[in-house]
Order: C-alpha cells, then structure tokens, then sequence
C-alpha cells in the first residue's frame, strides 16, 4: 500500500490532509516503511490490479473531503466493484489501520522516553504528584496519602475487542520487528533482516482472517486477559511502586522501600454471570484456576532468575543466623533438594535459600501439597528473610532491588493474580430466594446461583478471602436485593457460608438517586453489620455509567453520576463508613469512557480519598496494557491523580466550583434529557436504530460470550438492548450519537440569556468535571462524520428521525465550538486531532464499502444465500476496519 503510504508520508502531495503537515519525521517514516511493505504484499497477492483498485477509492474519499466529488460518486465507484473485490479492498484499509496504529504506539513510546530527561518530572507523573502534594501540604501529609492509596482496576467481561487474537499476536510480531528495524545503531545487515521479517510478518497479517469464525467463549475471554498479564502487567507493577519510592525520598533500591504496594487487580472475565448464561460456576471455578496457573508460573520464572543471579559468595555476604536455621529446616525436611542445591551452588546461601523458595512455588502450582506455600503470606516470610539476611550483611542493592521487585508482585497479585468477582441481576437472586423459601423443587437457573456461592467458598478456602468475595448485584433497588444474596449464602452453605462484601450497583437515574437510602437500609443487616465490624468499617457501592447514559443520555447521566456520588460521600461521614466507590465505566466516550485521569480529577470532592476503583473493558485493555512503557505511563497518571484529588486544596477548589455552577449544569442536564428521551423514546425509533446500523450483525462477530441484546427478536425499546452494541453500531455508522447527542440542547437553553455564554465559559475553565464533559464530548463530534452518517440515516426510511438527529448534530458541533473558544474540534489537542484526520478518509473508505453491504441486505431484494453470505462477509470485515480505524468499538 505504497501509495496510501506516500500520501501519509509525503510532504509534496497536493493532496495531504491538514493533520498530515503535523506529523513528526519518525512517525512519518515508520508509517511509509509499513504502507509500503502493506502495499508490497497487497500486489503479490492480488495482483496490480487490486492496489490500483485501493488507489481508486483512497483517491475518490480524499476528494470528497475536499469538495472535489460528491458521497454519491464515491458510492457509485464502490458499487462498480464484485462483492469479491470490494472484500479484498475492506482487507487491504483493515490492514492498513491496523499498521497505522502500531505507528503510532511506537511514536508515542518513543515520544514517552525522549521526554523522561530527568531534568524536570514529566506531568502527570508520580514525582510530579509527590512534589505537588509535598510542596502544598508537607511530608506528613504525603506518608499519609501513600499509607491509604488504592488503585484497583478490573478487568470486566465486556469483550469488545473486536479483533481476533490471532490478528493481535500477528500485529505484536510486526510491533517487535519494528522495534528491531528502528533501533539506532543497527547495521546494513541487521536492518535489512528485520525489513524481511516484517515483510514475512505482514504478509501474515493479510492472510489471517479478520472474523472470528468460532463464538469465544467466557474461558477464552480468561485466557485473552491473561495475555495482558503475562506480556505487561506483572513486570510493570513494581517499576510503578519505583517510581514512588524514588519520588518519596533518595536512595531507592539501597534501602528499605518508602512505597508500599498501591495495586489490586481484579476481574469479571468468569464471574460476571449478569445476563450471560455461559457463564457458569465451573466457569468460575477454571477462571480462578487459570489465573493461579499464570501468577504461579510468573513467580516460578522470577524467583529462579533472582536466585541464580545471587550468587555472592558467604564470605561475601554471611547469612543471618535466622537465614541459615531456615536452611538447615529445610535440609531436615527436604534432604535431598537442599543438597543438591548446596551441591550447585556450594558457599552461596541466599542463592540456595532463593532457589528452595522457587521448588516451594513450583510444588504450589503442582498441588504437591508436602512442600507447597499455603499461602502467598509464607512466601512473603521466606522472601523477607532472604532480604533481611542480605541487608543485615551489607548488601542493601540485593536486598531491595529486584528481590523487593519480587516482593511487591507477590503482594500485589498472591496466588490468584486478581481477586475474582461475581455479578447477577437483582431479579435473579429475588426468584431463587422465592423457590428456596417455598420448600419445592429447585429450578436450574436457582441450582446455579446456589452453586455459584458454593463456588466462592471452594476458592477462599483454597486460595483465600481476597481472591474471591465481592458479589456485585445489578439493579440494586432496595437494601432486599443485598439482603437475597446473604441469605442465599446461608442456604447454600449454612455455618460454612463463604465471607461475602456485596457490592450494590445502582445504574439508572432513579436508582443513582435512591442509593443513599438503600445503604443505610443495609446498616440494619447482620451480615453486613458483620463484615463492617471486621475491616475497618469499609463499604462499596458500584455506580453504572452505561446504562445510566443510554437511560438519560450524555449530560444528565453526567450530572446525575456526580450528584450521587456527593450523596454518597456525604452518607458515608455522616455513618462513620469508609467509601469506595466502584466506577463502572466503559471504553467508549458514550459508556464513561475517555482519558482516565482527566476523569478521576473530575470526581466529586471527597468522593476519592486516595482510592480509586474502575472497569477496564474490552479494547482499553491492550490498548492501556498492551506495551509496557504505555501501562506504566497509564498506571502513574491514574495514580498523580488520585493523589491530587486527594488533596484539601483541590477539593476545595472542585467544591466551590460545584456550588457555583451547579445550578447551570442543572438548567444544562435537564434540557439534553429532555432532547434526548425526545428522541430515544419516540415511537419506532428502536426499530430505526436496527435499520440504520449493523446493530443485526454485530451479533455475527462473536465479540465475546454474552448475548448482545435482553430476548428475542428485534428490540422494542432500549431496555432491550445492552449498552455495548447500542455504543458499538452508532459508531459504525459514523453518527457516534451515544457521546454527544442532546448536549446541543443543553447548552442552548444556557444561551438563551445574555450572560449565558459567560457563564458557560466560566464553568469550562473552573469546573473539572464541565470541562472534562465538553472536552469528550467534542472528541466523540470529532470521530462523527455527518455526510456518511447521512447516508446511514436515509437507510431506515425514517426523514424525520434523520433531520433530528443532524440537527441536533449541527447545534452541538456548533455551541461546544462556540463554548470552548475553539476554531475547529480538538484545536487544542494535538495529537489526537492528528490521530482522528490521519484515518478518516480511511475510515471513510470503509464506511462506504459497508454501507453498500447493509444497503443490500436491508434492500429487501431476493438474495440467494451465498449472496447474503457475501454481502455479510463484507460487512463484517468492514465492521472490523471501521473499529481499528476509529479506535473505538464499545
């Protein structure tokens, strides 16, 4: 794909697009070396003819974009082509998104490392928040903070990474040989070799299916985020806790650490059974097997390769008296291991003591239960003695480097590397309790949730409490649905119940309202009573951000989250409780997604107090956690602002801007509402969404394990729908509606008065969560593209359905515009304006090649079934595309 390259790349083309102008020489560069490789490939297997083809349209969306030609020519050029063509073209723009982005990852990643001089702290870094907060409030202050900091991201069953794992491995092998290709110094030679591999890589890539032919299951979604565990997270963890630790004070790694271990893991993948039938309790059961199979294999590679490195000799490093009763206990235990490792390394005593701990992880993955850890706490004691013996012997830098290291991953991830948490509708557990106090036959569904609890306690007897005790209930409407649950618990298992923190989750903008009154009806349960007795008075209570938007739409569900959250931590003082707040967010701007530490210092005052727990779904996963210099980047920025919103001064300041504005932000949510339900609660407008997007096929992609929709048939309204296809379809169609609409509206009942503006100005400076809503709301306008989405529009025979939402569109670009000060939409984010105009002609290619396939399908006309089957081919490797180009599928 030389050409699409070159237009990219080349600084002379009549045609670039103004984002182009923009782009750094290296990413220039990288994205030229692999359009080109991409168009190489392209000829040899399609033959000239194919890549002139491709030409043809990159050429016809660009002219569209200027004006040259209309969306109807480009149409008519797409519908010229066989079906079997038009497939090869979707692969060939799918291809190339997926290149672009591997691009950019590298840019950044080096963008990352030029900047970390060590002169000055990079913003949003841990030095910079320890700086801050020392600098304002003193070192008292700073211990303080540290000592109660959490950060828990959960990995949650919304699998919307719509590419197939096979297409991720095939980009991270193209990413390594990048990587190879553009390290300096390299030679000729070397150079030319890794430009072969990439070649031979890419040519994979083009001839790997991009649709998953099989539906995943809830176990392959494990093993998929085990990936992310094993290629990021457990060597990335402990090189945050440094970052700390050095920010605290000098002499990192000579001394014992000033950093204590901030974060906790946790996952859904397995044990979110809300409204997902395959998710079972043996599921859960494998989920949390698989998962101790990975950390304990982790630990195992660590603590050998720790082991084999200490080789300091005894007359070197003498052993404490403490570390060499632990050797000769062993000896009497285990004779023969522990003289063959005196034997291999003879003299050297911590490299035996390390080497007898790695056997013991071992025997603990193997369930050899004479030699096994019972618990990651007895590793922790044999580590520390290691260390203990090696600073008392004058060899602090083995001592607290990369044992430390080690240390903080077995605090961090134990045995069962995240703790397992199990979700189920409220309705669900109010049947089951139903049967279970009539005496009578048990049905399936009730002999599963009875299951489910018998479950959790086989996993905190074999691998602890922390590693499985949060059950969330979905549509918590009373403190009755906390209640079932326990008391469920007690008829599955009597005396022997499992210890259980059962988390609410209020999602509606009723059910936001009414959640103050439901945890102080939980006060008044012996369970829960119970379990506040015994850490510390913690409680948490989940808030849903997916369906509250769908429910009220961007603004009002923006608002109606704040608020609760402010009557939340207002209930919590005044009842003596220790909040935190879960924040179920998704990745999509219309599901509470968009930068997260924009988005922690956006909370309400109070709200964080050093903790900070929220959902990472889907595509977010990898692309937060798919390369090591970027999760750390992303872990610290999470973390400084934690930190900052932790701070008296910025609570302060968050506080007097709520008061302020509050009553604008009010007047704001309360007419987006109104525009929003006008439309999303009209007669047959849900049957218009299922016409205008590919919300049908969407199915066909097998994103993941769970149902893509409430019941049978097409949705009637939509509670029918659940809020990842409903983000996912707009976004196909290029309207993107979920993250923006009603918003225009909003800000035009402000408008209407003279001192309107100002006002709104105003909030946008001083208001972290305003301006973190028109800020995300802009960017979702900037991904929303109105002449194609026109097209998508037309296809439900609905006008004025249509003219609704462009008009609504319009005065949203328009007002925000007018509000931000800003010429044009990201005017003052660089690299994302970049990142959004470098692909959308792409994207805009894609686009009409699926909506030539959704128009067929939906025409009506008599299609054979290898037709349709044609067509849905297409749609779906456009759907593919359309993702990867947009970044943004759920």
């Amino acid at each position: 794909m030389s050409a699409i390259a070159s237009h990219q790349a080349g600084r002379s083309s009549a045609e670039r697009h103004s984002a182009v102008v923009e782009m750094p020489d290296e990413l220039r560069a990288d994205v030229r070396l692999l359009g080109g490789l991409l168009g190489q490939v392209i000829a040899e297997h399609g033959g000239p003819d194919l890549l002139a083809d491709v030409e043809k349209l990159r050429k016809a969306v660009i002219a569209a974009r200027r004006g040259d030609v209309t969306v109807d020519e480009v149409a008519a050029l797409v519908d010229t082509w066989p079906i079997e063509r038009a497939v090869l073209i979707a692969r060939a723009f799918t291809c190339y998104f997926h290149l672009a982005n591997l691009a950019e990852e590298h840019f950044r990643i080096r963008t990352l490392r030029a900047r970390d001089t060590g002169e000055t702290p990079l913003p949003d870094s841990l030095v910079q928040a320890v700086l801050e907060v020392k600098k304002d409030l003193g070192d008292a202050r700073v211990a303080e903070l540290i000592e109660g900091l959490e950060l828990r991201p959960v990995m949650t069953a919304h699998p919307t990474e719509a590419r197939r794992r096979a297409v991720v491995t095939a980009i991270q092998r193209i990413s390594a040989q990048l990587a190879e290709y553009t390290m300096p110094g390299r030679g000729s030679g070397e150079r030319a070799e890794s430009k072969r591999r990439l070649l031979e890589e890419i040519d994979i890539l083009w001839c790997t299916s991009q649709v998953r032919s099989t539906k995943l299951d809830p176990l392959d979604e494990v093993r998929t985020a085990m990936a992310a565990f094993d290629e990021t997270l457990f060597r990335v963890v402990p090189l945050v806790y440094r970052s700390l630790d050095a920010a605290l004070g000098e002499g990192t790694g000579t001394r014992a650490p000033m950093a204590r271990p901030f974060i906790r893991y946790g996952s859904w993948i397995g044990g979110d059974r809300d409204g997902n039938p395959n998710v079972t309790a043996s599921v859960t059961r494998r989920a949390l097997q698989i998962q101790a199979e990975h950390v304990l294999l982790a630990l195992e590679n660590a603590t050998t390769r720790i082991g084999r490195a200490l080789t300091l000799g005894a007359r070197h490093a003498e052993p404490s008296p403490a570390l060499k009763a632990a050797l000769a206990a062993a000896e009497d235990a285990v004779p023969d291991m522990v003289s063959e490792l005196g034997t291999r390394s003879p003299a050297e005593p911590h490299r035996q003591w390390m080497l007898y701990i790695a056997a013991r992880v071992v025997a603990t993955r193997r369930r050899d239960l004479d030699l096994a850890y019972r618990s990651p706490d007895e590793m922790l004691a044999d580590l520390r003695l290691c260390q203990e013996s090696l600073a008392a012997a004058g060899a602090t830098r083995q001592a607290y480097g990369e044992l430390q290291h080690l240390i903080w991953q077995v605090e961090t991830f134990g045995f069962h590397l995240a703790e397992l948490e199990v979700r189920q509708h409220s309705q669900v557990h109010a049947a089951a309790l139903e049967e279970v106090r009539a005496g009578g036959p048990l049905s399936e569904r009730t002999e599963e949730v009875l299951a489910t609890i018998r479950v959790i306690a086989w996993i905190q007897e074999r691998f602890g409490v922390k590693a499985c005790s949060r059950y969330v209930v979905s549509f918590t409407r009373t403190s009755d649905d906390v209640a079932a649950v326990y008391e469920l618990a007690d008829h599955a298992l009597g005396g022997r119940a499992p210890v259980l923190d059962v988390v609410p989750l209020f999602e509606s903008g009723a059910d936001l309202a009414n959640a103050p009154a439901v945890l102080s009806g939980m006060l008044e349960l012996e369970p829960v009573q119970r379990r506040l007795a015994t850490n510390h008075r913690l409680l948490e209570v989940m808030l849903g951000y997916s369906d509250s938007a769908k429910e009220l739409g961007p603004a009002a569900a923006t608002l109606a989250l704040y608020q609760a959250q402010e009557r939340l931590t207002a209930w919590a003082a005044e009842h003596d409780v220790r909040l935190r707040l879960f924040h179920g967010r998704g990745g999509a701007l219309g599901r509470g997604g968009g930068p997260a530490n924009r988005a922690v210092l956006a909370q309400a005052p109070g709200s964080v107090a050093g903790r900070f727990k929220v959902t990472e779904q889907g595509e977010v996963i990898f692309a937060r956690y798919g390369h090591a210099a970027i999760a750390r980047r992303h872990m610290e920025q999470v973390t400084n602002a934690v930190l900052l919103a932790s701070t008296p001064a910025v609570e302060a300041r968050t506080a007097d801007a709520a008061s302020r504005f509050r009553p604008l932000a009010e007047r704001v949510a309360a007419a987006s509402e109104r525009a929003y339900r006008a439309l999303t609660e009209a007669p047959g407008f849900p049957e218009w969404f299922a016409l205008v997007s590919p919300l049908e096929e969407i199915g066909a992609l097998r994103l993941g394990s769970r149902p893509a929709r409430r019941g049978l048939g097409a949705p009637r309204s939509l509670d029918d729908l659940r809020a990842i296809p409903w983000v996912f379809a707009w976004a196909q169609t290029r309207v993107n509606l979920p993250g923006w609409y009603g918003l225009g509206s909003g800000l035009a009942a402000i408008l209407e008065s003279d001192s309107g503006l100002e006002e709104l100005r105003a909030a946008y400076r001083e208001w972290p969560l305003f301006a973190s809503l028109l800020d995300n709301i802009e960017m979702s306008l900037a991904k929303t593209d109105r002449a194609i989405a026109s097209r998508y529009l037309a296809l439900g025979g609905r006008d004025d359905f249509a003219r609704q939402v462009l008009a609504e569109y319009d005065l949203t670009r328009k007002l925000v515009l007018t509000v931000t000060g800003h010429s044009r939409l990201l005017e003052n984010r660089r690299v994302l304006s970049r990142a959004v105009q470098l692909r959308d002609p792409y994207v805009d290619a894609l686009s009409h090649l699926q909506l030539r396939a959704l128009k067929a399908l939906r025409s009506g006309d008599t299609l054979t079934g290898a037709e349709r089957e044609r067509l849905s081919t297409l749609l779906l490797l456009s759907v593919n595309g359309v993702a990867a180009g947009l970044q943004n599928t759920g």
